[in-house]
């Protein structure tokens, strides 16, 4: 499965300013959603399919870095948010 790239729509409430839009995958952070997520932890942040496949996949514990659609500029944001995976429509089938 494709992860980096995707487009999805972002269902949560963490980032309010987000909620109902289409956001761009542009990463993955493992574990960071996780109560004991250690952010000095090497391999954490995956920007490239392989490696995402290799560390397991996205699970509930991931939070997903993603780039907001400027719908009046008809492009993505420099600026990205990293929400729970869980909390985007193509990941939501991991919510525990």
């Amino acid at each position: 499965m494709q992860t980096i790239g995707t487009t999805t729509t972002y269902h949560g409430t963490e980032h309010r300013y987000l909620k109902g839009h289409p956001v761009r995958v542009i990463a993955v952070i493992k574990g960071a959603a996780a109560p004991d997520y250690d952010a000095d932890a090497d391999g954490a942040y995956l920007t490239d399919d392989e490696d995402i496949a290799r560390a397991g996949g996205v699970t509930a514990d991931d939070r997903v870095e993603v780039q907001p659609w400027i719908e009046r500029e008809g492009r993505f944001s420099f600026v990205s948010s990293d929400p729970r995976a869980i909390d985007l429509a193509c990941f939501a089938h991991l919510t525990r």
